[in-house]
C-alpha cells in the first residue's frame, strides 16, 4: 500500500510519515503490521472523542440507512443538519442566531470573509502575522506567513496584517476595514494565547470603526481549551465565529455563525450569495451532532484543566524550554530547532504519534483526544522524556 500511496496520491510534502493504517480506536491508531500508536495528535485536533467512538459510528450508520445526499445546501430541511445548527446556536453567545454549514474550516473562512464584505460594504480585511486559516485562495490571502503564499500571488487585494498581542497595531483597523480575522489562539505560531485583554481591545476598536470581528475557533473550539469555545476565556463575543475540526468528530465539516440580520445578506442581491453542494451533508451532520452531544453530556470539558496539569507535571525536561498553550492544546518549545524533527521520528518508532507546528519550528504539537486517560498521558510523557534523554 505504501508504494501505491507514494505513486498515486498527491502529497503535501516530499517526505510524508507514510504510516500504513489498518484501524483506529480510542486513543490508539494501528498499522497494517499490528503495531499500535498512542495518538497525541488526534487528527490535528479534529478527533475530539478519539477514534471510532461508538456513538458517532451508530449515528452514521443510522443516517446512512435513511438517506445520504439529497439536495444542495439550504433547500431541503434535513433533520441532522437542522438539529446540529440549533445545538451550535444554543452553545454560542446570544448575538449568534444562524449557522451556515460547510465542508471544512477553510471553506467557512471563505464564507465569513464574504459575509463581512457584504454586511459592511467594505473590502478591507486584516489578518495576523503567523496566522493560519486554511489553504483556499481567500484563506491563503489571510495567512500570515509570506514564504507560504508567495508562490501563489497575486492573492486578494486590500489585506493588511497586525502582530498578535501588539496593541499599537490596532490603529490599522479603520473605516475601510470590513473585518479583523484572528485565531482565538494562534495555532501554527506556537499556540500563542491573547494577553492583557487583547481580544477585548480588538473588539472595542472594531466597534469604534464599524468593522466586524471574526474569530477562528477551528482548532480551539468544542472543548479543547477547557471551555466549549476558546473565546469564552477572554470575555468577548465575536460578530462571526468560524468552526471546524473537532465539530465533526473525525468527519469533514466546517461552519460559520452570526446574527440573523447579518447572515440574511447572503440570500439576496445576488441570490445564492454563498453556496455549497455538500455542506450540511446529512451523514456528516449526524456524526457531528452525536459528537457534540457526547462532548456536552460526558462532561469531558470539566477534566481538561486537570489533564493539562498532568501534561505539564510529566513533561519536565532540561531540553523543554517552556510549554505554550492551554487545555489540551499544548506546544512544548525546545532550545534547538533540530529537536522536534528527531523527537517526532523517534517517538513514531516507539509507538507515540507527535507532529509539528506550521511556523514555530522549535515546537511540537500535543493535541490528543479530549477523552485520553490519565495513564495514557503519563505513558506518552514518559516516552517523550526518555527520547529527549537520548538526543
Amino acid at each position: 500500500m505504501l508504494n501505491d500511496f507514494l505513486k498515486y496520491q498527491a502529497k503535501t510534502t516530499p517526505y510524508p510519515l507514510g504510516l500504513e493504517i489498518e484501524s483506529a480506536k480510542g486513543s490508539y491508531i494501528y498499522d497494517t503490521q499490528g503495531k499500535k500508536y498512542l495518538d497525541f495528535i488526534a487528527g490535528v485536533s479534529a478527533c475530539a472523542l478519539g477514534h471510532s467512538h461508538p456513538k458517532i459510528i451508530e449515528a452514521v450508520k443510522k443516517q446512512v440507512s435513511k438517506y445520504m445526499h439529497v439536495m444542495v445546501y439550504g433547500e431541503f430541511a434535513q433533520e441532522p443538519a437542522v438539529k446540529l445548527c440549533k445545538l451550535i446556536i444554543d452553545l454560542l453567545p446570544q448575538n449568534h442566531e444562524v449557522v451556515y454549514l460547510t465542508n471544512s474550516g477553510t471553506e467557512a473562512i471563505e464564507g465569513a470573509m464574504k459575509l463581512a464584505k457584504r454586511v459592511t460594504g467594505r473590502s478591507g480585511l486584516i489578518g495576523a502575522k503567523n496566522s493560519y486559516h486554511g489553504s483556499t485562495h481567500g484563506a491563503l490571502s489571510l495567512l500570515g506567513d509570506e514564504n507560504q503564499k508567495m508562490a501563489y500571488r497575486p492573492l486578494l487585494p486590500g489585506i493588511d496584517f497586525i502582530v498578535f498581542n501588539n496593541e499599537k497595531d490596532l490603529e490599522k483597523i479603520n473605516e475601510s476595514t470590513a473585518a479583523v480575522v484572528l485565531e482565538t489562539i494562534q495555532g501554527g505560531a506556537g499556540f500563542i494565547l491573547p494577553e492583557n485583554n487583547y481580544l477585548k481591545k480588538v473588539k472595542k476598536r472594531c466597534e469604534e470603526k464599524g468593522a466586524l470581528l471574526i474569530l477562528d475557533e477551528i482548532q480551539p473550539g468544542f472543548g479543547r481549551t477547557g471551555k466549549m469555545f476558546g473565546f469564552e476565556h477572554f470575555g468577548i463575543s465575536p460578530d462571526i465565529v468560524v468552526l471546524g475540526k473537532a465539530l465533526g468528530g473525525g468527519m469533514p465539516i466546517g461552519a460559520f455563525s452570526a446574527a440573523s440580520a447579518l447572515m440574511k445578506v447572503l440570500e439576496e442581491n445576488p441570490k445564492l450569495g454563498h453556496i455549497t453542494t455538500f455542506g450540511g451533508n446529512p451523514v456528516i451532520a449526524a456524526a457531528a451532532l452525536a459528537n457534540v452531544e457526547e462532548i456536552i453530556n460526558s462532561q469531558l470539558i470539566d477534566d481538561i484543566k486537570s489533564k493539562e496539569e498532568l501534561f505539564r507535571e510529566h513533561l519536565q525536561h532540561p531540553k523543554i524550554k517552556q510549554i505554550n498553550g492551554t487545555g489540551l492544546m499544548l506546544a512544548p518549545i525546545f532550545e534547538e530547532e533540530e529537536i522536534p524533527t528527531q523527537l517526532v521520528h523517534r517517538c513514531l518508532k516507539k509507538g507515540l504519534l507527535l507532529f509539528w507546528l506550521l511556523w514555530e519550528k522549535n515546537a511540537i504539537r500535543i493535541s490528543p483526544p479530549l477523552n485520553i486517560s490519565e495513564q495514557e498521558i503519563i505513558t506518552g510523557c514518559e516516552l517523550i522524556c526518555q527520547t529527549l534523554d537520548e538526543l
